[in-house]
């Protein structure tokens, strides 16, 4: 069954709304020049990082899909992007941190089994994982950005993904690392935004809208998970077509799931109550 357009969903961990919008340059360019729309969203409480990431595909809160720190993890329940997008005929591809492959996917984590996985009756039809084992505030343990952004272009590429998603820690790490108002970080917003200018023409000449955002912000002293604007508020940019609201208006976190559904072609389940902001 062919879907009504195809996605991808770019999601840099922990970068606070200040740092997108005066930081990077390439994706502000495209804003500037109409390519692209901009808005504010703010995310779920807690703003803890796995209780966003399972916010995100299941468009509900952490109160309801139990995801309520980074410790707490299992097969979310709740109906999700992967599950709604594949059960309507659709290929969906994820490179990302293990835990979406815990949450959406199945749990424990198998090193072996689950780094990679194609798997054409699940949820996530393409698997490509990463799980920062060892990771510390000296040793951050996360892959090359590039080689997560070709990882899901040869997805697009090599299976014809309809869905796909690409979670990035670097930016989170960084933050806890040095905090957010500093040279390194400057500097590491600056090296990201270089190395997704460089594949995101090659996605949307590929006929994909493409999301860039974050899960949530992150304070100056690297912190987050509760509730203030530094710690919940991030930026979002759409490529596509889609009519959406006024620049000023604040999104809600749950509003993604539903959103990404609708442009799809797919019709959003029950659990999912936010409204959609994209026509």
């Amino acid at each position: 069954m062919a879907l009504k357009s195809k996605l991808l969903l770019i999601i840099l961990d922990g970068v606070p709304y200040r740092n997108w919008r005066r930081l990077f340059g390439n994706l502000e360019g495209w804003v500037q020049s109409g390519d692209a729309r901009v808005w504010t969203m703010r995310s779920v409480l807690p703003s803890t990082s796995a209780c966003c990431y399972a916010s995100i595909h299941t468009g509900v809160s952490p109160q309801v899909h139990g995801i309520r720190s980074n410790e707490e993890r299992f097969r979310v329940g709740q109906p999700d992007l992967f599950s709604e997008i594949t059960g309507a005929g659709g290929k969906t591809g994820a490179v990302t941190h293990s835990y979406w492959s815990e949450f959406f996917n199945r749990y424990p984590f198998d090193l072996v089994r689950d780094m990679e996985y194609d798997e054409p009756g699940g949820p996530i039809t393409h698997g490509r994982f990463h799980t920062m084992t060892g990771y510390n505030a000296r040793n951050q343990m996360t892959p090359s950005d590039v080689d997560l952004f070709a990882t899901l272009t040869m997805l697009t590429e090599r299976f014809a993904i309809d869905y796909g998603i690409l979670h990035t820690c670097t930016l989170d790490s960084m933050g806890h690392r040095f905090g957010h108002d500093c040279h390194e970080m400057d500097h590491a917003c600056y090296a990201m935004d270089g190395m997704l200018a460089a594949f995101l023409p090659r996605w949307l000449d590929s006929g994909y809208e493409v999301i860039v955002t974050a899960d949530h912000g992150q304070t100056d002293r690297g912190h987050h998970g509760g509730r203030e604007d530094l710690q919940q508020d991030f930026a979002l940019y759409y490529f596509g077509a889609a009519k959406g609201p006024k620049e000023e208006v604040l999104l809600d976190q749950l509003q993604l799931a539903p959103s990404i559904l609708k442009r799809l072609g797919v019709k959003a389940p029950a659990t999912m109550k936010a409204k959609a902001f994209l026509g």
